[in-house]
């Protein structure tokens, strides 16, 4: 029997096996090898040989030659395909050769090379990587915020393969960009790693900075090559070029060899308990993941599981410790948690032992999904939907990496698309994946990173096509509001504080909270300040590299949160009430009774309780009120407008249709991700049987960041598909009247009333049937 079967047969005889909702198997796939390319210096191939690799694979070959010959480019290959040697070719031929070149003439010249990655983690795997080439020429060191300081002037001065972040990009280089003169002259090359991992309002930010940085390195002189490393992506190079601003081809068929992969579908149960209005839950996919690598660890088999939350993570690990106790008391001590909190010496331990087999389980938050260089694999447990099908194939693609057959298995959590995904394998396997969804130009992202491009340089008018269409007119807005002075030669920034500090790359920026612990005055973090509502009001569980705080007080006059070390078996959840108001349509479709528009809206939101759950039960333990003011958020949004006699005609009745709406929309939101990358809390959503801007029954889904995330234009776009998913999910679920699989939604401030399960389905039934009917007219 084969090991993949055996694999299958040994999770279908753990708990609860009638859980096996769906199986499919990944064909493997064969090497396809390729000559090393005639361009390549003999050392650095010789390097490469020092380590065992003899030939590379065709995709490699093909977008080193690319980028060799000048041409912005992206490799969008699967885990383990090798992404990294593809960059690093033309990357180190570069270097090497213009380092031997600098020795013999004795003249300061030489390549230079700018590593970006999302993680520093990830930097650091690579820059390990690189140094165990050893060439002598290739001098690389990271540049982030643990860097010492003694070390910065001689990385910027001598070192000629520099790894870093975005956010030490923004913060640390480019605003004293003159200390890096000689850098910036050298710069060849610009690597994006993981770039599929710069979505939504992050992406957008960092579009914007490698936009500032193609400006620094024109200014000395410099015309770098940008090449990018993803996974599998839909259309990645446009996604590419969008980010960085320039025309962008792509390399995507994988030639890289892997085994077999049999990936198991699997629905935890509901459960007789019973959560708000009496709707049965299911058990916990946290319980549901430990219980079963708690069985395959048992049978020897190397596990890795993963979840999104670094809280879920030491979960599983210490649920399948107890379990494994049990049977065999020397198997708790080889499963262990990964996740990005923890010190870089115990994240190294951990990777040794998972490599050696000395660990046979893991849990683990994504942290371990990007780049890390993990082999030898038998088996991939996904705890719940990761975000994106890019996520899913690069979590999954862990096992199976040394050429063995595999297992992956994808354990539903307690939500719409998780429920619509293990019915629906169709969904992961036979559609293209998601577009890298983000916008450049949402104003405000763009106008603060304009204030800090002046600062590193004036901006004058032949650069503003580099920033996009809306620049002028930000231009004159932020010169009105006293950010920017206009000059002849150009627009300047005039104030003495840095400009950079307008931005916060990894937030909205919005002005942020600080996290202060009470007993120390310790600063954890920061929050941007809409967030702060839902994640840091009084009484909220805060988490900081994986240690767990209890918010004492929200001080929003004194932007600050003040918290204290806890650790408490439940997390929180804040609800909200929601208005919305049309600004500006600006597209649209008739569907034959239903009015689908995108555009500009106002929606003002106020957080009025938080729920307290149990953290491996999901059980309700108790719900407190807030007294927090309403906050206004000017984003963008996709609604549709239905005619009441439509839905009266599809057999919905005027009494049903608040339920119904209700329902649909909870559930749209749930499956916003399947066509757009978000997560469903970047979204937020109203639903009103009479609307005072529509004057109809409406529903809005809204990006739930100033100026617009690119989500809800993508659900405009993918709209057909989005509301088909949505109706079949509420189908797919099993429950009676609505859960939180299905229609029910965490955040809803209405405690989930009315609720009409069969009347969103009806509903959506009418909706779909108007979309054909468009179609059909040419809207």
């Amino acid at each position: 029997m084969a090991v993949a079967e055996s694999l299958i047969n040994l999770l279908g005889s753990g708990p609860d096996p009638e859980q096996l909702v769906q199986v499919r198997k990944l064909p493997s796939r064969a090497a396809v090898h390729e000559p090393w390319p005639q361009w390549v210096h003999p050392d650095v191939i010789a390097a490469y040989a020092s380590l065992g690799i003899h030939t590379p694979w065709l995709h490699q070959v093909r977008a080193a030659d690319a980028a060799h010959a000048g041409r912005h480019t992206i490799i969008a290959t699967g885990t383990a395909s090798g992404k990294s040697l593809a960059y690093q070719l033309p990357a180190l031929d570069g270097i090497h050769r213009s380092g031997l070149e600098e020795k013999a003439s004795l003249e300061p010249a030489g390549a230079a090379v700018l590593y970006l990655a999302p993680t520093k983690a990830l930097a650091a795997d690579q820059l390990a990587a690189i140094k165990a080439l050893k060439l002598p020429t290739v001098r690389a060191e990271t540049y982030d915020g643990d860097t010492d300081p003694g070390a910065r002037r001689w990385i910027r001065d001598h070192a000629n393969f520099v790894l870093a972040n975005p956010d030490m990009l923004h913060f640390g280089v480019l605003p004293n960009h003159a200390w890096w003169a000689r850098f910036f002259r050298r710069l060849k090359y610009i690597i994006v790693d993981e770039a599929h991992s710069y979505r939504g309002v992050f992406g957008s930010h960092v579009a914007n900075l490698l936009r500032r940085l193609r400006r620094v390195c024109a200014s000395y002189g410099a015309d770098p090559v940008f090449i990018g490393a993803s996974a599998t992506s839909s259309a990645p190079g446009i996604s590419f070029g969008r980010l960085i601003g320039a025309e962008a081809g792509a390399v995507t068929e994988d030639c890289s060899p892997h085994g077999s992969t049999t990936v198991a579908f699997w629905e935890p149960q509901l459960t007789e308990l019973k959560g708000e209005n009496g709707a049965r839950e299911r058990r916990t996919v946290i319980a549901e993941t430990a219980e079963l690598m708690a069985h395959l660890v048992a049978s020897q088999v190397r596990t890795i599981a993963f979840i999104k939350s670094r809280r879920g993570a030491e979960s599983i690990s210490s649920i399948a410790k107890r379990l494994l106790d049990e049977v065999n008391p020397s198997l708790p001590g080889r499963v262990a948690a990964y996740r990005s909190g923890y010190l870089p010496e115990e994240r190294r331990e951990l990777e040794q032992r998972l490599r050696s087999g000395a660990l046979l389980g893991v849990a683990s938050t994504s942290a371990l999904e990007l780049g890390i260089d993990i082999s030898g694999l038998d088996a991939v447990l996904v705890a719940g939907w990761p975000g994106t099908r890019a996520s899913l194939f690069q979590q999954i693609g862990r096992a199976g990496r040394a050429g063995q057959d595999a297992l992956a298995a994808f354990i539903a959590s307690d939500d719409p698309l998780d429920t619509y995904l293990v019915h629906h394998p169709e969904a992961v396997f036979d559609v293209a994946v998601e577009a890298t969804v983000f916008d450049p130009s949402n104003p405000y992202v763009l106008g603060p990173h304009l204030c800090a491009a002046a600062q590193e340089l004036p901006l004058v008018p032949d650069e503003l096509e580099l920033f996009g269409p809306t620049t002028a007119g930000l231009l004159e807005e932020l010169t009105a509001r006293g950010y920017l002075r206009r000059r002849a030669a150009g627009w300047y920034w005039t104030h003495p504080e840095s400009a950079a500090a307008m931005v916060n790359l990894r937030t909205d920026g919005g002005g942020p909270i600080s996290i202060v612990e009470a007993d120390s005055g310790a600063l954890l973090g920061t929050m941007d300040s809409p967030q702060s509502h839902y994640q840091a009001h009084t009484g909220a569980v805060y988490v900081h590299q994986g240690e767990t705080y209890v918010v004492e007080e929200l001080n929003e006059r004194d932007h600050c949160a003040i918290v204290t070390r806890s650790n408490p078996d439940y997390y929180t959840q804040a609800r909200d009430i929601t208005q919305i108001e049309v600004l500006q349509p600006l597209r649209g479709q008739d569907w034959g009774g239903v009015r689908v528009e995108f555009g500009e809206v106002k929606v003002t939101t106020k957080v009025v309780s938080f729920q307290r759950k149990a953290f491996v039960s999901n059980e309700i333990l108790g719900e407190e009120p807030l007294d927090l003011e309403a906050r206004e958020l000017f984003t963008k949004a996709v609604w549709f407008a239905i005619d009441e006699h439509r839905l009266a005609g599809a057999g919905l009745i005027a009494a049903r249709i608040p339920g119904a709406l209700h329902a649909a929309e909870h559930a749209g939101i749930g499956l916003l991700p399947l066509v757009a990358s978000s997560d469903r809390w970047d979204v937020g959503g109203v639903s009103t049987a009479l609307h005072a801007d529509t004057g109809k029954p409406t529903i809005f889904v809204y990006d739930g960041h100033p100026g617009g995330a690119g989500f809800a234009e993508r659900g405009f776009e993918a709209a057909r598909i989005w509301l088909a998913a949505t109706r079949d999910a509420i189908l797919a679920c099993e429950c009676e009247t609505g859960c939180p699989s299905c229609v029910q939604s965490p955040k809803c401030g209405n405690k989930n009333n009315p609720l009409d399960k069969d009347g969103a389905v009806i509903l959506l039934d009418a909706l779909l049937s108007g979309a054909e009917r468009g179609r059909a007219a040419g809207g």
